[in-house]
């Protein structure tokens, strides 16, 4: 009786906690919901009518709609491809011994800490700008042409600056896997006369498979909704080379102040950003029960 007294206890401790976080999530998603089945225009105040999947059908039959879709899936797989490999990377030499090791990874791990739009500033007028960049001194020192990174490469240049973002997330994240590897497994593997790379490939990549998917799950998720650093750098250009849902959406409720459009817009986000997280956790889960 007292231990049911006590769970009793602690879930009316809770209750609010829990009912204002409830309330902080389905009243948004309720008023989208409801924006999305209307005809809405700031510009047009007292006009709103019902206009049923009108909404729907209009943003999934735009032409920006594929293109920022293209760009959404285009930036999170190059963020995943450089993160995950330079994460793996990096985690493996940070579990090297050497002198200074502590501060290194301190120098990793410290761009996870810097603002996206900070970073993205810093980017686009440091290093990418074509007259001032760093990258441009060095170009013309080597004697070529300097390359305007957000006009000619903007896309890439995006993912460069994404990626600079969560590349230290990812390092941390599997150093702290592999230092649970057991040494004893790659001194056996050593002795019997396995090279650096056949313990790294039946070693060390197999121990570090569910801290992947871990970073693979958390970094999608995020992904999906990058905005600061494209409306920083490139404001979705040249064109909607740059654009992706996120800055679409954006654009439609604050630029052309169509909410309805844009709540419809929202929703479908949110459901295929559901649907990728479901793949991802399903894949995880089959990963842990391996």
């Amino acid at each position: 009786m007292p231990t049911l007294h006590a769970h009793a206890t602690a879930r009316l401790a809770m209750s609010p906690a829990v009912a204002l976080l409830l309330a902080w999530m389905l009243v948004p998603l309720g008023m989208t919901l409801y924006f999305s089945f209307l005809r809405y225009n700031l510009l047009m105040p007292g006009l709103e009518s019902f206009t049923g999947l009108g909404n729907y059908q209009f943003f999934l039959t735009d032409p920006a709609f594929f293109d920022a879709l293209a760009n959404t899936l285009l930036l999170v797989g190059g963020v995943l491809l450089v993160t995950v490999v330079g994460g793996v990377g990096l985690a493996v030499l940070l579990d090297q011994p050497f002198w200074g090791r502590g501060v290194v990874r301190l120098l990793v791990v410290a761009p996870f800490f810097v603002m996206p739009t900070v970073s993205a500033l810093v980017w686009k007028n440091m290093l990418m700008h074509p007259v001032n960049g760093l990258f441009a001194w060095v170009a013309q020192g080597l004697g070529v042409a300097p390359v305007d990174w957000l006009a000619q490469l903007p896309l890439f240049s995006i993912t460069m600056i994404v990626a600079w973002g969560w590349l230290p997330f990812a390092t941390l994240i599997l150093l702290t896997a592999l230092q649970s590897l057991s040494r004893e497994q790659k001194e056996a593997a050593e002795m019997d006369g396995a090279g650096p790379l056949a313990v790294f490939a039946h070693i060390t990549l197999p121990h570090l498979a569910r801290a992947l998917t871990v970073v693979v799950l958390i970094e999608t998720i995020f992904l999906l909704s990058v905005f600061a650093e494209i409306f920083v750098t490139t404001n979705g250009g040249p064109g909607t080379a740059t654009t992706n849902l996120s800055f679409l959406i954006y654009a439609q409720a604050l630029l052309q102040y169509d909410v309805g459009g844009a709540s419809a817009g929202g929703v479908v986000a949110i459901v295929l950003a559901n649907l990728v997280a479901v793949f991802l956790i399903r894949l995880i889960g089959k990963n842990l029960d391996a």
